[in-house]
């Protein structure tokens, strides 16, 4: 049995998912045990204001800071509780003595499982224009397709002005589905991966118009698991 340490905070909501999904399906395979589970809490605000300043070596520093504090605190391995970080993922991964499993390789394992090969993309505009997405989707023989410009643009005010500030609202899911059917009609996609773990707190269901919608944080909480157990 391993000892889990997240990075959480980014955004608290979504933390929270993650803990009871943690533990649920921990539960499930562990005979009604809970899981070893350390979190530590990141300053979302400052996160999302060098980020949107370009200031890479600051969000490294600061999360690379927080792994080392799981380490001394007794985590085995570690994760990070959101997708937009992770495009720092190769330098934490460097610099890291834990162990880290990553959201991303995780998902495109899932795509890659259920046979896809042509998926869209939801999240932050630093996760949908950043290369971590598509350099490990490429790798692994699948075309990954971004919204609009405009589409993008939308996606990414709505999810910094309403998701991350816990606001979820029922226009707010229409108009992310109409652009999932846009995409599917214009871009041939098979899936959207709901790459920000808020998004799966408003679109709950798993599919739509027959289009899955892949919800990364469940996704990475099974790998989490299966590690845990491993």
């Amino acid at each position: 049995m391993k000892t889990l340490g997240l990075i959480g905070g980014t955004g608290p909501e979504s933390t929270i998912e993650y803990y009871r999904l943690l533990v649920a399906r921990y539960r499930e395979q562990a005979d009604g045990h809970s899981p070893p589970v350390i979190i530590t809490s990141v300053d979302l605000k400052q996160m999302i204001e060098w980020m949107t300043a370009g200031n890479l070596a600051a969000v490294t520093d600061g999360l690379a800071a927080e792994f080392e504090r799981l380490r001394i605190a007794g985590a085995d391995f570690a994760a990070l509780t959101a997708n937009t970080p992770h495009i720092v993922f190769d330098e934490l991964q460097a610099r890291s003595s834990l162990p880290l499993i990553s959201i991303v390789e995780a998902t495109c394992e899932e795509v890659r499982k259920r046979g896809l090969s042509t998926v869209g993309l939801f999240g932050t505009r630093f996760t949908m224009q950043a290369p971590f997405y598509p350099s490990v989707f490429s790798r692994g023989g699948v075309n990954l397709v971004l919204p609009s410009n405009q589409e993008q643009d939308y996606i990414h005010e709505i999810y910094l002005g309403e998701l991350l500030k816990d606001v979820f609202l029922p226009e707010t899911r229409t108009r992310l589905l109409e652009i999932a059917d846009e995409m599917k009609r214009r871009d041939n996609i098979e899936a959207v991966i709901l790459g920000g773990t808020e998004l799966p707190l408003l679109l709950r269901n798993p599919e739509h118009n027959g289009l899955p919608l892949l919800d990364t944080t469940s996704i990475h909480v099974d790998r989490l698991v299966a590690e845990m157990l491993r």
